[in-house]
């Protein structure tokens, strides 16, 4: 199911389909989980290259995505994006599917979908229902890799995004969010994708807006229709977060992570992170790197 690569503090988790199962897609649960990893892995730091949704049908716990904790309780829903830091930190007490998906699997996503947290709650009805659809999923994927001649990605497909559509939480649009223009969707599926493609070498709006053919502005309104935020520090965020994961979880110097992130120099990454995050970046490794990181058993999928 996932294999992983050496990177300090972080086991680097990449998607591969279990025997019959070449579809992209997935369905197992928490029971599956804590079979599979009997070290007790699923509570250190990892980051998958693909997407992974959970529901909480019963039963509580805890969860940690890129520096935020999150109580599980009957009827959470956790969606972790390829390239979030994450952790099972306690999941011995939870029962419900997690479906794993490779990136582009899932039909386009909507502006709601990109804004949609990493973990929420939903009410008993739609919980009810989001699992039936896990287990309509969950049937058409068995019988798929039990029977060839019923294999269709696409009939999988439909199904996953019926049950993302069924566990979107009642407001997906963040504070400061704009109606969405069907026109802008597209425009920010784009944005959000040259960002994460690009971020360590265009710090400026205004290339990305040239790479896609249209003017800063635009992308300024199709970000903050989807996000609540503008185009800049939509980009700011993710170069900041992609800071924060580097000298929390690995050992690379400062004047490295710079270089890493596209900085011209220490000092302008000093800067930019300090503005950013109101704290140095030597001060923020000292409160969550790894030398000062959780000890004791600790991360699964």
């Amino acid at each position: 199911m996932v294999v992983e690569n050496g990177h300090v503090g972080v086991r680097q988790l990449s998607y591969l389909p279990a025997v019959g199962s070449p579809y992209g897609v997935e369905v197992m649960d928490f029971a599956a989980l804590r079979a599979m990893d009997t070290h007790r892995r699923r509570v250190l730091p990892q980051r998958p290259d693909f997407h992974v949704l959970a529901l909480v049908g019963s039963g509580g716990g805890g969860h940690e995505a890129d520096f935020h904790d999150y109580r599980l309780t009957e009827g959470s829903v956790v969606w972790i994006r390829p390239g979030t830091v994450h952790r099972w930190s306690d999941v011995d007490a939870c029962d419900g599917p997690l479906v794993l998906f490779r990136t582009g699997f899932l039909p386009g996503f909507t502006a709601a979908e990109a804004a949609a947290p990493a973990c929420w709650q939903v009410d008993r009805q739609r919980l009810e229902l989001a699992l039936l659809a896990a287990e309509h999923l969950r049937r058409e994927h068995a019988a798929a890799a039990s029977t060839p001649r019923l294999a269709s990605p696409e009939l999988l497909s439909h199904l996953l995004a019926a049950l993302v559509l069924r566990a979107l939480p009642d407001a997906t649009a963040p504070a400061g969010a704009t109606p969405v223009d069907s026109r802008y969707t597209d425009v920010f599926r784009a944005y959000r994708a040259a960002v994460e493609e690009h971020f360590t070498d265009r710090h400026h709006v205004a290339d990305y807006a040239r790479a896609l053919g249209c003017d800063a502005r635009t992308l300024t309104r199709a970000t903050r229709a989807a996000t609540g935020t503008g185009a800049k520090t939509f980009l700011d965020q993710r170069i900041l977060l992609e800071a924060k994961r580097l000298l929390a979880h690995t050992d690379v110097p400062v004047a490295g992570c710079a270089r890493r992130l596209g900085f011209r120099d220490v000092g302008n990454f000093t800067t930019f992170f300090r503005r950013q995050a109101a704290v140095p970046p030597a001060a923020w490794r000292a409160a969550y790197g790894v030398a000062g990181a959780r000890s004791g058993p600790a991360s699964g999928l």
